[in-house]
């Protein structure tokens, strides 16, 4: 009779989506299983994305933005070290240092498996001040729960604020500020808001939304200081001018949270750890794969679709899906990566947005030949009461002809539509499949030719006269 494999010892390192959902999957597939998660916060599993939305007040309890607890996972039968911060981690010695928060205690412990979920930290570059600001409090982050619950106590109670960053978190926080009254700036070295989610015929028509509701930009702006200043307040510095507000927002982007992996697995420029396709990660200076390191979300890679190579996009859609494939994949290579789009949306006063796979401006970015259109149509038929017009933009490969992205914005809600082209990508359809393409129509809805296969078409009839 063939001898039942012996139960492995499992350490999962951070807990937030990528660590919770590696911890469920991994012990309802080996309930027989040790498994240590290590979070040095007393939660888990926050839905940081929504925290724009908590503080305008569109959430009905911030309690329901955690989907798990520690308790949980406990009750799986998980080994819960909350408010433990790892100290180090010994990789190829399969060990790793931990202390207790609370206590102050250190302990050590091995394992057979190691899950690196450690996740991402806030973007925080070395600008004078900035440091003395964040300890004072009158500079802010925007990851956690902690600084979701300052942003709202203080930040929507202000007279004026400042958001350092114009991606998808500044957008909606200046965006929900002044929509409670509060003067709200926004600060970013890009000459254009969301300029790395969406190419200038969306991004004008976002600027418009914000000048309109008394928003001012301060694009094409770095931040060279902060002062804190007399009366309370803090000064934000910029190669521009100086914006004196009672707080300000850092929301520059994040990075991975691996400097404990630092010199030990393979990474990019970033510190984001490199993985094979099925979430493995590499020994440093090892072109072979691991199988007793696995890491998922916003510390490693994902493999691009648009680009076929390795990139940094950290999503929670990218982490739950890379988690489950680490529990596919903990005991043997079984189950691939397919790869992302980095599908997204953000809702921005009355106008919908979503976008999925390259912008022109990403493919440029990237060295990648690309070419885009845009149209602009009524979303339905014009013989309905009433309809409103949706902008998409195509970006495709004019060599290949093969779609890249697409983008969309419409005051009726289009966002469904990004999940149909990131579907495209990922089945690799040329701009010629994308407009013969079977689309309904009911008035209620769409056009007769729906504006998804009404910009591919666009896209062909200028690639053919190219």
């Amino acid at each position: 009779m063939a001898t039942a494999p012996t139960p492995k010892t499992v350490a999962v390192v951070g807990c937030t989506h990528a660590g919770t959902f590696a911890t469920q999957s991994i012990l309802t597939a080996h309930p027989d299983w040790t498994v240590h998660v290590f979070e040095r916060n007393d939660t888990l599993s926050f839905l940081s994305c929504g925290i724009a939305l908590w503080v305008g007040g569109h959430v009905s309890d911030p309690n329901r933005m955690f989907y798990s607890s520690p308790a949980a996972l406990a009750e799986l039968g998980a080994q819960m070290h909350m408010e433990h911060d790892v100290l180090s981690v010994d990789v190829a010695g399969k060990s790793l240092v931990a202390r207790d928060l609370t206590s102050g205690e250190e302990s050590t412990y091995v394992f057979d498996k190691l899950v690196v979920t450690t996740g991402s930290k806030p973007v925080t570059p070395s600008i004078p001040g900035l440091v003395e600001g964040l300890e004072d409090g009158r500079v802010m982050l925007c990851k956690n729960w902690d600084h979701g619950k300052a942003i709202k106590e203080n930040a929507m109670r202000a007279h004026s604020v400042a958001v350092i960053g114009a991606g998808y978190i500044g957008a909606e926080l200046v965006e929900q500020l002044s929509e409670a009254g509060v003067r709200a700036t926004l600060i970013d070295s890009l000459d254009r808001a969301l300029a790395k989610n969406f190419d200038a015929p969306i991004t004008e028509q976002v600027e418009a939304a914000y000048t309109e509701r008394g928003v001012e930009l301060a694009l094409g702006q770095m931040v060279t200081e902060f002062r804190l200043t007399e009366s309370g307040g803090v000064t934000v510095v910029t190669t521009a001018g100086e914006y004196e507000v009672d707080y300000a927002i850092m929301a520059a982007g994040f990075l991975p949270r691996t400097n404990l992996f630092e010199g030990q697995l393979e990474t990019l420029p970033n510190g984001a750890i490199k993985t094979d396709e099925y979430m493995r990660a590499f020994p440093a200076g090892s072109t072979e794969a691991s199988s007793d390191v696995l890491a998922a979300g916003d510390s490693c890679t994902v493999l691009y679709n648009p680009t076929g190579t390795y990139d940094y996009i950290p999503l929670a859609t990218n982490a739950v899906r890379q988690a489950l494939l680490v529990a596919a994949n903990i005991e043997e290579p079984v189950q691939k990566y397919m790869g992302t789009q980095a599908t997204s949306a953000v809702q921005l006063y009355d106008l919908s947005l979503a976008a999925s796979g390259l912008t022109q401006a990403g493919a440029e970015a990237r060295g990648v030949n690309a070419r885009s259109t845009t149209i602009v149509q009524d979303y339905r038929p014009d013989f309905m009461l009433a309809t409103t017009p949706v902008t998409a933009t195509l970006t495709w490969d004019p060599a290949t002809r093969r779609v890249l992205g697409a983008q969309f914005l419409c005051r009726h809600d289009v966002a469904e539509a990004a999940n149909a082209i990131s579907i495209a990508i990922q089945a690799r359809f040329t701009i010629d499949q994308l407009a013969n393409v079977d689309l309904f129509f009911q008035p209620n809805f769409c056009q007769p030719v729906n504006f998804i296969g009404a910009v591919a078409m666009q896209a062909v009839a200028e690639q053919d006269a190219a």
